[in-house]
């Protein structure tokens, strides 16, 4: 088992940070820029994902981290039907829907993932300090320098 400190260790946090930033590469385009509802929205659920593992990471109990991780999920699912929006209305194009939906797919496998293991790992409402356990599956293997990882995600 690893334990971690820092949400910025789990790899399902690695990927919905992957998924904000392109998310916010695709409303930079011109169109996309102008609807203002519509950025803003898929903005802010991009962020959802990447900020609901971090509050959940410092929940005080398993049960807990696992209700930020539903909403990350959730938020994730957000991303990707306003991504079919922003294809209607010709602000990207079906490659970048493409590219940024996997990237979103492979946030919520993740997180499924820490779900089902959290779930299997300890009895429900036990406390944790602020150091988790974890099979190593669900941790970076990359060395976080300045709150990067020094391997492509």
């Amino acid at each position: 088992m690893a334990k971690i400190r820092r949400f910025e260790e789990l790899i399902c946090w690695q990927k919905a940070r992957q998924l904000a930033n392109l998310v916010y590469d695709l409303t930079n385009h011109t169109n996309f820029a102008k609807d203002f509802k519509l950025r803003d929205q898929i903005q802010g659920a991009a962020g959802s994902v990447m900020h609901n593992i971090a509050e959940g990471n410092d929940a005080g109990t398993d049960p807990e981290f696992i209700r930020f991780l539903k909403i990350a999920r959730r938020s994730s699912s957000e991303v990707q039907s306003q991504l079919y929006l922003a294809l209607d209305r010709k602000y990207i194009s079906e490659m970048e829907l493409g590219k940024t939906y996997a990237v979103a797919d492979e946030a919520k496998r993740l997180i499924n993932g820490l779900i089902a293991y959290l779930r299997k790992s300890r009895p429900t409402n036990t406390p944790h300090d602020q150091v988790r356990e974890f099979s190593q599956e669900y941790l970076t293997s990359g060395k976080l320098i300045m709150g990067r990882s020094t391997h492509d995600y």
